[in-house]
């Protein structure tokens, strides 16, 4: 997607440069004509993949760092006269940080104070964008739900617009945790050490250069199992209610946040399709089954530690302060990441718009 990112005196460092969001802010920044240098350990299931695409399109423009996010000097090498840092490096997974938490701490917790700590004592000191998780509200259990058609609708008025930045932390699994502790030593920072950054508590992002699994990146993966003519595994009733954003609108909102950073520096914003862009799981499927004339056979199984019936981001802070909103709708997003996917099988490259 063609974007004008501000243009400031420096490159734009991507952490996890190669994922799923890093690799379509790489493209848009590359496309505006930034330098980008992608810091990824390409642990991720094919960021390999990603990384090759972006080498391919765009050769000598792209600096690529292969190293972790807790190595310090191979770090400090990279963030050395960067403009902007936008921080995706992370452990993804509910499901893995339950069976690894300390893993899941060293990575996303640890990683992002180590990260912290070099930009605040560079000399010139870069804007810093991170990307947290709705699951720092919690199961938000409170939220008393009913049945409508099929999916969930909140019993409560208050929450039907969705959930807003007033409300409670609420930091379940270690997942959680670790994404909610992060999130609050890069606000502190702002507030302690001076640092210019925005925190974005992120719902559910889809689009092209996602290879979505079970347990992260379920809106791909149910598209990729619908392309398969394979099964689809609901964890629970498959009432279950989120707001998808395609990932187009979320680099719209990066651009914004990055032209608005001086009045909205120190702050968390939730990020997601809002009240106009929620489906339910079972929704979500009989849509892919609309596009593709075949709707996928779906398996339950029982419902899984942390996961919330209902969440809906209440993006009005960030509107006002941007008036940023999402443009791409539910079946308008999963058409084109269908034809991503169909593409990619076709070995045929995918044109930026």
């Amino acid at each position: 997607m063609k974007l004008q990112f501000e243009n400031r005196d420096g490159p734009v460092v991507v952490t996890g440069g190669a994922g799923f969001i890093g690799t379509n802010l790489c493209i848009t920044l590359l496309e505006a004509g930034h330098e980008v240098i992608i810091y990824d350990n390409l642990s991720r299931a094919g960021s390999e993949k990603n990384m090759q695409y972006l080498k391919n399109c765009y050769g000598r423009r792209v600096r690529v760092v292969v190293a972790d996010i807790r190595d310090s000097s191979s770090l400090l090498s990279a963030l050395e006269g960067a403009s902007m840092v936008f921080h995706f490096a992370a452990q993804v997974a509910v499901t893995t940080s339950l069976h690894a938490p300390l893993e899941d701490f060293a990575v996303n917790l640890s990683g992002t104070i180590n990260l912290l700590e070099i930009i605040r004592r560079l000399p010139k000191k870069p804007l810093l964008f991170y990307t947290s998780t709705n699951k720092v509200y919690g199961q938000l259990c409170d939220i008393t739900l009913k049945k409508s058609g099929v999916r969930y609708v909140p019993r409560d008025p208050l929450y039907t617009g969705g959930v807003s930045e007033s409300r409670n932390l609420d930091f379940h699994t270690p997942y959680g945790c670790s994404k909610g502790g992060a999130d609050q030593y890069v606000l502190d920072c702002c507030r302690s050490f001076g640092l210019e950054a925005v925190v974005f508590r992120m719902s559910c992002i889809y689009g092209q250069h996602q290879f979505g699994n079970e347990d992260q990146g379920w809106v791909a993966h149910f598209a990729i199992q619908a392309m398969k003519k394979a099964p689809v595994t609901i964890y629970g009733s498959g009432y279950q209610v989120r707001d998808i954003l395609f990932v187009d609108d979320l680099m719209r909102a990066f651009s914004l946040a990055a032209e608005n950073i001086r009045s909205i520096s120190g702050c968390a914003f939730n990020i997601g399709g809002g009240i106009d862009n929620t489906v339910s799981l079972l929704e979500l499927t009989q849509m892919l089954g609309e596009i593709n004339n075949s709707e996928p056979e779906i398996r339950f199984e029982k419902e899984r530690c942390g996961d919330q019936k209902y969440y809906v981001s209440d993006t009005s802070r960030f509107f006002n302060a941007t008036g940023w909103s999402p443009l791409v709708s539910p079946r308008e997003g999963l058409g084109r990441l269908l034809r991503w996917l169909e593409l990619r099988r076709a070995g045929k490259k995918y044109t930026v718009v």
